[in-house]
C-alpha cells in the first residue's frame, strides 16, 4: 500500500479537469467559480469533446453546435489558468470505439499528468459542477492533513430544484448511493466509497503510480476508484461539499442523469435498495478470509464466487502465493472487491420478494429506530402515534412520500454517512 504522504508539496498546482459534451448552458457557470477560487496556483483544462462522426449525422448537429458555441466561449475568455482541448471540431473529434466521458477524462487527466509536477493536485469535475468558494483549496489542504490519502472522494449534495418530478427522482437515486453507502462502511468493506465522477482528487504522482485512468465510455470513475483503493488509502472526508448537478441527462450509458430519467419513469430495477441481510452476508465472507487460509470451506459468497471466477476453490492461487494470512486476506479482497460485491447483491435481490420500501423499513428498524420517529411528517404524529414505526411505514412510499419527507430521509443518511466518513479520516490522521 503507498501513501500520498511524500507527494503533496507547499504552493502545489491543482489542476481541474473537465470534460465537456453538449454543455454550453452550464459550463460557464463551473469556470466563473473556477476564476474566482481564491488562489494563484489554478489551472483549467477543458477537454470539448464529441464523436468525430457526429458532424455528418444530422440527428447529431445539435450536439455538435452546442460544442462549437463552448469552444468560442472558452476561447473568448482568454484566461491563462485555462486550457482547452478541442476533441469536437470537424477533423478533431474521437475516431472508432474510443469516445465518450472516460476518454476525455483519460486525455485530461494524461495531459496533466505528463506535465505537472508529483506533488500538485488533480481534481476531476463536470460541466455543470457547483461549488462553494475555496473548495479547491479545501481539496488541496485535504492532501496536506490526510497524508496517508492515495486519492480524495469528496463528499457530495444534490440540491433541489424545485421540480416534483425531478426533485423526487434525485432524491430516490440518493437515497439509493447514501443507503449503499452506508452498509459498505457498516460491515466494514475496504471500498467503502461512493464513486462520482465530479468528486474526485488525487496527486499527480498517486495517478502515475496506479497507471492513469482506464477510459470506459461510462462507469470510468468507479472503476478508477477501486483500482486507486487497490494501491492505497481513500480518504471521502473534506471540509467542503460538491453540488452535482440535478438534471437529467443522456450524455453517459449510466450514472446520475439516465437514473434520473429512467426513475422519473418508475424504472428503479438497476438501482434497488438492497436488503441489509445481504450486506450482512458480504461481511460473514469478509470474516471468513483469515479461515481460507487453511483451506477452503463454505462461506455466504461461496457459490456466486465459485460461478463468477469458474474455479471450485477461487482462493487457491492466493493462498499458494500469499507470504502470511494477513498478505491473504489482503489479496482476497482485492479479488472480492467492489464490483464483485455490487454483483452479489445484485444476483441475490433478485430472489427477494420484498419491496424497496420493505428493505429500507427494515434497514432503518433494525440500526436506526430512533429515525423514523424524526421522520414523521408532523410534530404531533411524532408526538402521539403510539406505534411510530407502524404509523410512518404504513403510508411511505418513494412514488407518494411528500418530497419534502424524502428530503428529510436524504439528509439524515447524509449524515450518518459523513459521521462514518469523519470517523474514518480521524482514523489516518
Amino acid at each position: 500500500m503507498i501513501t500520498g504522504q511524500d507527494f503533496i508539496m507547499q504552493n502545489g498546482t491543482i489542476y481541474v479537469a473537465i470534460p465537456a459534451m453538449n454543455e454550453a448552458a452550464w459550463l460557464p457557470r463551473t469556470i466563473d467559480l473556477l476564476l474566482e477560487e481564491p488562489t494563484e496556483y489554478l489551472r483549467i483544462l477543458v477537454c470539448v469533446n464529441q464523436p468525430d462522426s457526429w458532424w455528418d449525422d444530422p440527428q447529431k448537429q445539435e450536439i455538435c453546435l452546442n460544442n462549437r458555441e463552448t469552444l468560442a466561449y472558452l476561447e473568448a475568455k482568454q484566461c491563462k489558468k485555462l486550457r482547452v482541448i478541442d476533441c469536437s471540431s470537424r477533423g478533431k473529434g474521437w475516431q472508432g470505439k474510443h469516445f465518450g466521458v472516460g476518454q476525455a477524462r483519460k486525455v485530461l487527466m494524461d495531459v496533466i499528468s505528463s506535465e505537472a509536477n508529483p506533488g500538485d493536485v488533480m481534481i476531476s469535475m463536470d460541466a455543470d459542477s457547483l461549488f462553494d468558494p475555496g473548495y479547491t483549496l479545501s481539496v488541496y489542504e485535504c492532501f496536506k492533513t490526510q497524508r496517508h490519502a492515495l486519492a480524495l472522494s469528496n463528499p457530495y449534495y444534490h440540491r433541489l430544484t424545485g421540480d416534483e418530478r425531478l426533485d423526487r427522482a434525485m432524491l430516490r437515486y440518493e437515497i439509493y448511493m447514501r443507503y449503499y453507502a452506508i452498509n459498505m462502511w457498516r460491515i466494514g468493506s475496504p471500498y467503502s466509497f461512493t464513486a462520482i465522477g465530479s468528486s474526485m482528487a488525487l496527486p499527480v504522482n498517486a495517478y502515475r503510480t496506479i497507471g492513469g485512468i482506464t477510459a470506459k465510455k461510462s462507469g470510468e470513475d468507479f472503476y478508477f476508484l477501486q483500482k486507486l483503493r487497490k494501491t492505497g488509502w481513500i480518504c471521502n472526508d473534506n471540509t467542503h461539499l460538491m453540488y452535482p448537478a440535478t438534471r437529467y441527462s443522456d450524455r453517459v450509458f449510466f450514472g446520475t442523469g439516465p437514473a434520473l430519467i429512467k426513475g422519473s419513469q418508475g424504472e428503479w430495477d438497476s438501482y434497488p435498495i438492497y436488503s441489509h441481510y445481504l450486506f450482512d452476508r458480504v461481511k460473514t465472507s469478509y470474516d471468513h478470509f483469515s479461515q481460507l487460509y487453511a483451506g477452503y470451506s463454505d462461506f455466504p459468497m461461496a457459490d456466486f464466487l465459485r460461478k463468477q471466477f469458474r474455479e471450485d476453490d477461487p482462493f487457491a492461487a492466493l493462498r499458494k502465493n500469499a507470504g502470511s494470512k494477513e498478505q491473504f486476506i489482503q489479496a482476497s479482497h482485492q479479488k472480492v472487491d467492489g464490483l464483485r460485491v455490487l454483483q452479489f447483491l445484485k444476483s441475490e435481490q433478485k430472489q427477494l420478494p420484498q419491496s424497496d420500501e420493505k428493505h429500507l423499513e427494515g434497514f432503518l428498524k433494525e440500526y436506526y429506530p430512533g429515525l423514523i420517529r424524526e421522520l414523521s411528517v408532523s410534530d404531533r404524529e411524532k408526538q402521539t402515534a403510539p406505534e411510530p414505526q407502524k404509523e410512518f411505514f404504513s403510508r411511505f412510499g418513494f412514488h407518494t412520500a411528500p418530497v419534502l419527507l424524502l428530503d428529510q430521509l436524504r439528509n439524515s443518511l447524509m449524515e450518518i454517512e459523513r459521521s462514518y466518513q469523519r470517523n474514518d479520516a480521524n482514523k489516518h490522521v
